[in-house]
């Protein structure tokens, strides 16, 4: 093949080219990959209300909007649902054919920003069983799968990952921490019929392991035996009292001393106010409870190793990835201020696939994205400079109009001195 011209023209024709060849991949992949939902809201306007619907569970849901929102890497392809009234629960769902992920595996994946700088609120999506009713849908609402981002403070910054097992929620044992720099970022989970997950967020894996492990959904495997006890003279104390050390013959003070210099109010009225006491101060030699010094134990044999045997209770279940008639997707959060964008969802039970189709939507605007806010940003910042250059000049110029006041006003008072003492 000849190599491609230098120049503006070069690049877009291998820019095209890519393109092509990014097409070609996302059509052909469908044909190995099952898609059973995806929503990036391309066809803009009000069409989404008939694939979306509101919950009514309660009068003052929040309300959803249509927006790419202040800076976006496109604003069509970046366009997404976002929460638009401060310090309100949402509720919102989408309904699909429905199907089993038994023997498959079951790719969940979608983008979420929190342009507003979220202080407190959920990021987090949750897949329900087509039973669900749709116009009921609240944070009572039975789910099989909670997923995604939740912030709240400086301490909450976190991957929800949440599975339901027996009608009971069961949530991951690690710590995933979240992104929180208000740009759009790609968020994915990934069962497997193995019983095993991975989270990648932007497409980079942050956790993975088996969920019997990580998630308590049976009883252990093993238990401490029951019928062995740990030796009497085992010692496992780190650190003991120092049997050389001796308490000081000066230590024990009290804590308290009667106050010999205060004298009896001359209106004390002893019928009133019953007999008069010296107060107590506090004794500044009082150094409270002795105790001797820790030194190391020398007989210190480490924490005991209690045997382990097999535990009876323990029964295995190669089903706890599974869910049957999954078929409704959903977004049940509270926020309190609002402006997040929910976008590019998808569901599949092929994990390339959903990895190009990140690359495909998230991968390709989240440049222009942060370069837009990075402008927006740069732009705001002149603004504020020349407001405040604003602000110092006419308070100089208000300053100087005063000075020369003053000044007339001095002399016209020094004339009529003058005049006066002529």
């Amino acid at each position: 093949m000849a190599a491609a011209p230098r120049g503006g023209s070069g690049s877009a024709w291998a820019f095209g080219a890519l393109r092509l060849l990014l097409l070609l991949v996302t059509t052909l992949r469908p044909a190995c990959a099952t898609v059973y939902f995806q929503e990036q809201f391309l066809d803009g306007g009000s069409n989404w209300h008939k694939r979306w619907m509101n919950s009514e569970h309660k009068p003052d849901l929040g309300k959803f909007k249509l927006t790419a929102g202040k800076f976006y890497g496109d604003p069509v392809r970046d366009k997404g649902l976002q929460t638009s009234e401060n310090s309100k629960f949402y509720a919102i769902s989408s309904r699909f054919k429905p199907f089993s992920n038994k023997g498959k595996t079951l790719v969940i994946q979608y983008t979420v920003k929190h342009e507003q700088k979220i202080d407190c609120g959920g990021g987090y999506i949750k897949i329900f069983s087509s039973n669900l009713d749709q116009k009921n849908l609240s944070a009572d609402s039975q789910y099989y799968i909670m997923f995604g981002p939740d912030i709240c403070g400086s301490e909450t910054k976190k991957v929800h990952v949440i599975l339901n097992y027996k009608n009971k929620p069961h949530p991951i044992k690690k710590l995933i921490r979240c992104k929180v720099d208000g740009y759009t970022h790609l968020y994915t989970l990934i069962i497997k019929p193995d019983q095993t997950y991975k989270v990648k967020i932007d497409n980079e894996m942050v956790a993975s392991g088996n969920l019997e492990d990580d998630l308590d959904f049976l009883q252990p495997r093993k238990i401490n035996d029951p019928r062995v006890k740990k030796p009497i003279d085992w010692d496992d104390r780190v650190q003991i009292d120092d049997p050389n050390d001796v308490k000081p013959a000066d230590w024990d003070e009290p804590e308290y001393l009667i106050d010999t210099s205060a004298q009896k109010p001359e209106d004390w009225d002893d019928s009133v106010k019953g007999e008069w006491h010296r107060p107590t101060v506090k004794n500044p030699l009082y150094r409270g409870e002795w105790k001797p010094r820790k030194i190391n134990n020398p007989n210190y044999r480490g924490v005991w190793p209690h045997p382990q045997i097999d535990n009876p209770n323990y029964s295995p279940d190669f089903s706890i990835y599974s869910y049957e008639n999954i078929g409704i997707i959903g977004l049940d959060i509270w926020q309190v201020r609002a402006g997040t964008i929910f976008d590019n969802f998808l569901i599949t039970d092929d994990e390339e696939y959903a990895e190009d189709f990140g690359d495909e939507t998230w991968g390709e605007t989240k440049g222009p994205e942060k370069e837009m806010s990075i402008k927006q940003n740069e732009e705001e910042q002149q603004r504020e400079r020349a407001t405040e250059e604003k602000y110092f000049q006419e308070k100089i110029k208000k300053k100087k109009l005063e000075r020369e006041k003053e000044h007339r006003r001095e002399k016209s008072v020094r004339k009529a001195m003058k005049k006066e003492e002529l």
